[in-house]
């Protein structure tokens, strides 16, 4: 008998990535490998159930990659150190997972030698392309097969193929669709169809059940977020977890966010993001005093390329490694505290604390006092400053009196 094809599946246990495991073993006679990709998102409960429900499907192996940690070195912090928010709204929550889930799955294949390398995205979204990019550029050899982009299947469809398999779950549709990980939940539903309605209470996985206000402070050291209250974190996954389980109950962070999709569409999303908008939020505070006018402004300009290429697949670009660069060196003096108030549905930054600050009153406190110029110095500047202006000024009135 000839060796059946070794496939790589990137599988989450839902109903697309059930379909695949059945359609590959079965209609494709192929050794499923299952991959489930960890970026923070599952407990242990639920990777020990998907794997459980990976077996009873069929595969030959399945395999949990647990990339919390590397996530977090490799791209959250540098969406931190950027201040990287798509459209001055969305933390790029599942757009950085997703591509970190691809990278995460590609390289499994990778070390087991797969000549083939399947997912369940469909053809009508951002995923499909993030996968593709991830698996050509770092197992460019594989097939890429994609069964429910190539067969145009409905999800009825695919509910009748697994039942006619034998596999009856409950596969009904839930109302919403929510996706939850480290950086953020995204929750899409009816309402995000059509660009007139809002989500309702109700469809937000973390309900409001804090009233009261509370202040809390955020303690940053060369731009990560190493404490909460004061408490001290080595790693900060873990900080942002605290953060999280502090701000959310307070209904923090919802949004709705719209954007341009990587195949030409506008796309709308709900997504709740309590951490990630506070550590952003407080960290550009931050660096607003400690930074000079010139670290800011190349900062924010090159923050919109990065999360833009983030955002469509090309995490693997080296110019990503180029800019990154740029976002550690300027972390150099971002150390200090903020203190933040926590309330319902919003928060406030109240003010900073660091050795780093540039408003220090050494050299004088503005709009009342100076200890490092004279009035002379001043005068002199602004001569120089509005030279090349006044004589343009000048130019041009003698030319259009000729």
């Amino acid at each position: 008998m000839a060796e059946r094809k070794k496939v790589v599946l990137a599988y989450s246990g839902g109903l697309d990535t059930s379909f695949c495991v059945k359609y590959l073993t079965e209609d494709r006679d192929m050794d499923v490998y299952s991959v489930l990709v960890d970026t923070g998102g599952f407990n242990d409960s639920e990777i020990a159930d998907i794997e459980k429900k990976a077996y009873e499907l069929g595969v030959k192996s399945h395999f949990t990659s647990r990339v919390a940690d590397k996530y977090y070195k490799e791209c959250i912090r540098f969406l931190i150190y950027g201040n990287v928010l798509k459209n001055n709204t969305y933390p790029l929550s599942v757009s950085a997972e997703r591509i970190f889930q691809a990278v995460a799955v590609a390289e499994y294949a990778r070390s087991v030698n797969a000549s083939a390398i399947a997912h369940g995205s469909t053809g009508a979204g951002n995923d499909q392309v993030r996968f593709d990019m991830a698996f050509r550029i770092i197992v460019p050899d594989a097939e890429i097969i994609t069964p429910i982009r190539d067969l145009k299947l409905s999800r009825d469809a695919e509910i009748e193929y697994l039942k006619a398999k034998g596999v009856n779950r409950e596969w009904h549709k839930a109302a919403y669709s929510i996706n939850q990980g480290l950086w953020g939940t995204s929750v899409g539903g009816k309402e995000t169809l059509n660009s007139f309605q809002n989500l309702p209470e109700s469809a937000w996985p973390v309900q409001v059940t804090k009233k009261r206000e509370k202040e809390i402070t955020l303690q940053y050291v060369k731009g990560e977020l190493k404490g909460v209250n004061r408490k001290r974190f080595r790693n900060p996954v873990d900080a942002i977890r605290r953060l999280y389980d502090l701000a959310s109950p307070y209904g923090i962070g919802r949004e709705t966010h719209v954007g341009d999709t990587i195949i030409g569409i506008k796309g709308r999303v709900g997504f709740e993001a309590a951490a990630p908008l506070i550590i952003i939020k407080a960290h550009h505070l931050l660096e607003k005093h400690v930074l000079t006018k010139w670290q800011q402004y190349w900062k924010q300009s090159l923050a919109e390329w990065y999360g833009m290429l983030l955002h469509e697949g090309q995490f693997n670009e080296p110019v990503m490694r180029d800019i990154e660069a740029f976002f550690s060196s300027t972390q150099a003096h971002v150390t200090g505290e903020v203190r933040v108030l926590l309330a319902p549905y919003r928060f406030e930054l109240l003010g900073i604390k660091s050795d780093y600050d540039l408003m220090s009153n050494v050299f004088g406190s503005y709009g009342e006092m100076n200890n490092a110029w004279s009035g002379d110095d001043v005068r002199g500047f602004s001569k120089i400053a509005s030279n090349q202006v006044m004589i343009y000024e000048k130019i041009k009135d003698l030319a259009e009196k000729k």
